[in-house]
């Protein structure tokens, strides 16, 4: 038994269980926690709201020093960050939008600051904890997403002997399913996308350009390759991406990523770049040559099924 268990154990008299020595750590998935439900029923958990309710910062210090209540934190946002700084005991963290979505429809996607330490953080429903961010030996940075049907966040505590310099934090997007999916595909994206996937992703990305890779930085720490382009013809941008080359010549600059794994290299030749800014990086989507993009557009046209318009000069 973990977290919420171990406040109900505790509730009833048993001792809090220590936790288990050095070793590999817990197994992605843990045994069902049979007593969440009884606990929440009991009240055995505190509720911390956010005044913004988009971002919540809190403390375990606030924390009387012989509790292990599980906090829960409510949020209703699209996209913030929770911050819990001197982390001791655990955190329930729901997560919904500030508009009626059902929760089918919904993807969840958590980056961890890259300092973020002292405490694990798990996908929980119905009592069962499966690992997504390990407190030691996780990448830093990386991005987890789930459906917001499979569960939500559960934050525990890891033991330490000085708190002092310890913060648990990471940022979180909630977003449709088609914009969740863009993420989901980082586990596999480096299959070329297929002329559907190229005509949606022309309406549906949050950046549509039409340039030149200048130039590629592989980062292997953070499992990630930057793409640098110098664009020719912006078709849309939603946030501030790209910018205007300062040699005034009508072009832009801006970087893009995408996984290391996928190999990619400076070429040359003309291409349409697509994708989703997620936690303030503009990650690569549908990257077809513009020849075949003109040419799949065309074919799309004379049938009638382009989902949705593009000036092509």
């Amino acid at each position: 038994m973990r977290g919420a268990a171990w406040a109900a154990r505790r509730r009833a008299g048993q001792q809090w269980p220590r936790s288990p020595g050095p070793g590999p750590g817990p197994p992605p998935l843990l045994p069902p926690l049979r007593l969440l439900l009884l606990l929440l029923l009991l009240g055995g958990a505190s509720a911390q709201y956010s005044s913004d309710l988009c971002s919540w910062k809190g403390s375990g210090l606030t924390r009387e020093a012989h509790s292990k209540e599980v906090e829960q934190v409510y949020l209703r946002c699209s996209a913030g960050s929770v911050e819990w700084m001197y982390p001791t005991g655990a955190l329930i963290v729901n997560l919904r939008p500030n508009t009626f979505s059902p929760a089918r429809n919904l993807t969840v996607c958590i980056k961890p600051f890259r300092d973020s330490s002292g405490a694990n953080i798990y996908l929980e429903k119905t009592g069962e904890l499966r690992l997504l961010v390990r407190d030691i030996g996780g990448e830093p940075g990386q991005v987890q997403c789930f459906s917001l049907e499979q569960g939500g966040l559960f934050v525990e505590a890891t033991p330490q002997q000085d708190i002092s310099r310890r913060t648990t934090g990471f940022q979180y997007e909630l977003m449709s399913g088609q914009r969740g999916l863009d993420l989901h595909v980082l586990s596999a994206p480096c299959r070329p996308c297929s002329d559907t996937e190229v005509l949606l992703a022309i309406c549906t990305s949050d950046f549509v350009v039409r340039g030149f890779i200048q130039d590629v930085t592989h980062v292997p720490e953070q499992q990630a390759s930057i793409i640098y382009l110098r664009v020719s013809r912006l078709h849309r941008q939603k946030s501030r991406v790209f910018q205007p080359a300062p040699e005034g010549s009508g072009h832009w600059l801006g970087h893009v990523t995408t996984l290391l794994e996928c190999g990619v290299r400076p070429g040359h030749g003309e291409f349409l770049f697509t994708g989703h800014v997620h936690f303030g990086e503009a990650q690569l989507g549908c990257a077809p040559r513009f020849s075949d993009f003109q040419r799949m557009y065309k074919n799309a046209e004379e049938r009638g099924i382009n989902p949705c318009e593009v000036n092509m000069e």
